[in-house]
């Protein structure tokens, strides 16, 4: 259902060379805030700038600042990574979004990570659920209490897997008055 047509683009820099995966998530962030979504070629993201030695980690907050400089006023970044990230005060996140910049990460949304037998589809199905859950809070959505609608909490990849790729009525209402609000 489309309600406004958004101001502000979306443009998708990965690090996952997987072209069909990507344009599955473009399509599925278009129809939902009704926006242009573009996806670059893929390139290096992750570097030591991010990276945490003594948790082997990516630090997200640091992402995020360190792209936030590349951001044009009239888009939002989402930076899609292939390392495990974390975020202070949590043993690891799928995702972050803050002032513009969403980081999703495939590290822990692939069955391999679990000791599991490879599974495109669902691999997919998380990474767009996280993809549109990581951009509705740049859109300025907030966590729902509706376990079944994308912008519920995801504390472990079970809660990923529960939730739909939507936003729920209440979510679409929000999102119908954030944007009217900006028009």
């Amino acid at each position: 259902m489309k309600i406004y047509r958004t101001l502000l683009k979306t443009r998708i820099i990965p690090e996952l060379d997987d072209r069909e995966a990507l344009e599955t998530v473009a399509m599925v962030l278009r129809e939902t805030y009704d926006s242009e979504v573009t996806v670059e070629d893929v390139r290096k993201v992750l570097d030591h700038h991010s990276f945490n030695n003594k948790r082997g980690q990516y630090d997200a907050w640091k992402l995020v600042q360190i792209y936030g400089e590349e951001r044009r006023k009239d888009e939002y970044l989402l930076l899609i990574v292939e390392g495990d990230i974390y975020a202070s005060g949590f043993n690891y996140i799928f995702g972050l979004a803050w002032q513009g910049v969403a980081v999703v990460s495939t590290y822990r949304l692939k069955q391999e990570f679990y000791g599991l037998e490879s599974d495109r589809k669902i691999f997919i199905q998380r990474l767009i659920k996280e993809a549109v859950h990581e951009i509705g809070h740049l859109y300025g959505l907030t966590h729902c209490s509706d376990r079944r609608c994308v912008m519920a909490f995801s504390n472990w990849i079970g809660d990923t897997d529960y939730k739909s790729w939507m936003l729920c009525q209440n979510c679409r209402s929000k999102l119908g008055r954030i944007l009217h609000s900006i028009i």
